[in-house]
């Protein structure tokens, strides 16, 4: 074989893989679909900002062990997210802590905000949530529900709540103090000067192929290399034989505007279902960047539809079912190792994908 390993995709998990085995004296090539390396956390240096183009990529982890592994590629400042919900022009803090329920009710301590959610929770009386609804109103009442969860995760999601798995609202935190950092992680932060240049050093030396879709010439590519890292989406490596699993797609609408400032936070949420957008993202200020001019992006859900980007896995019951019957055909696959969110049908946030990365590499020495 020419190579020791063809790592399909430039991503997190890619690239950490390419990385990993060349330290180890292996031979590996880097084919990537898209015209630039990085996957979905590309950044883009453009008016002197670096431009996250596919969403907001916010690092938070309380795994020490992978902090300390990023950090040997960049810098990280102190960005602490903390989005602002914008519902038909009422502001409120995230994640729900006790400026939101003031914004909300008007109350001033917990005591207080307790009551008003138990008093809104005994009205339903939800003590088993069966579904996203119920365990939104189980966990922040129904004012907080239908102000700020609602409209956007259904925009987020494509479904009605009723129809989403309880699991999903699980990652919203709520607070009983005056704390707007919404991950609470030990270690968060941006990387100075963007997420491309720990691409570019992962990938440092190492033969990459743009523009390179592997399903183009599978047969070439299945033969230049002991092992295949595949960080694409497992169905499609298997030619959807059992069905297509589902994703969600995501548009991006860019706007360079002649000002500094445009809505003075990086990430507000649009939670109304009427907004056709789930969020504007305010991309200088991830770096504090200094700039005559300002950068937004519309970030806009959508069904997700064959030849598209798929952006994350749609991980309810039918779709588990489905990718496990991938998962005994990957298991068979001797060379071939799936990764990354596609690749393991994960909703996966950058430290876990990481942290995978990480324990397959562990894995092949």
């Amino acid at each position: 074989m020419e190579y020791d390993y063809l790592i399909v995709g430039s991503g997190l998990f890619g690239s950490i893989l390419a990385y990993e085995m060349t330290k180890k004296g292996k031979k590996c090539i880097v084919i990537e679909k898209r015209d630039h390396i990085g996957g979905n956390v590309y950044t883009e240096n453009t008016e002197n900002i670096n431009v996250h183009k596919y969403g907001a990529h916010i690092f938070h982890t309380n795994n020490r062990e992978v902090w300390d592994y990023i950090n040997q590629f960049a810098d990280f400042n102190r960005y602490t997210n903390s989005p602002v919900a914008n519902y038909k022009g009422e502001l409120y803090n995230l994640p729900f802590n006790m400026n939101t329920f003031y914004q909300m009710w008007g109350v001033k301590t917990p005591a207080e905000a307790k009551a008003k959610i138990e008093e809104q929770k005994d009205e339903f009386k939800i003590e088993n949530p069966q579904n996203l609804e119920e365990q939104a109103i189980s966990l922040i009442g129904k004012d907080i529900y239908e102000k700020l969860v609602k409209g956007y995760t259904e925009k987020q999601w494509g479904r009605k709540c009723e129809e989403l798995p309880a699991f999903i609202i699980k990652r919203l935190p709520v607070r009983y103090t005056f704390d707007n950092n919404y991950f609470n992680d030990l270690y968060q932060g941006i990387p100075i000067g963007g997420y491309t240049k720990i691409i570019e050093k992962m990938l440092d030396g190492i033969e990459v192929k743009l523009n390179t879709d592997f399903f183009d010439d599978k047969e070439k590519w299945t033969s230049i290399a002991d092992k295949i890292i595949f960080t694409g989406m497992i169905d499609q490596y298997f030619d959807y034989c059992y069905g297509e699993l589902e994703y969600r797609g995501l548009d991006f609408e860019f706007e360079t505007l002649d000002m500094e400032n445009y809505q003075g936070n990086a990430v507000i949420n649009y939670t109304d279902a009427e907004t056709p957008y789930t969020r504007i993202i305010e991309h200088k200020h991830f770096e504090s960047s200094e700039s005559a001019k300002t950068i937004i992006t519309r970030e806009y859900p959508k069904t997700w539809s064959k030849g598209e980007e798929a952006y994350y896995p749609m991980n309810d019951e039918k779709n588990s079912e489905l990718f496990k019957r991938y998962q005994e055909l990957a298991d068979k696959e001797g060379n071939v190792i799936f990764g990354g969110r596609l690749g393991m049908y994960q909703y996966f946030d950058m430290w876990q994908v990481i942290d995978e990365a990480l324990k397959l590499v562990n894995e092949l020495k």
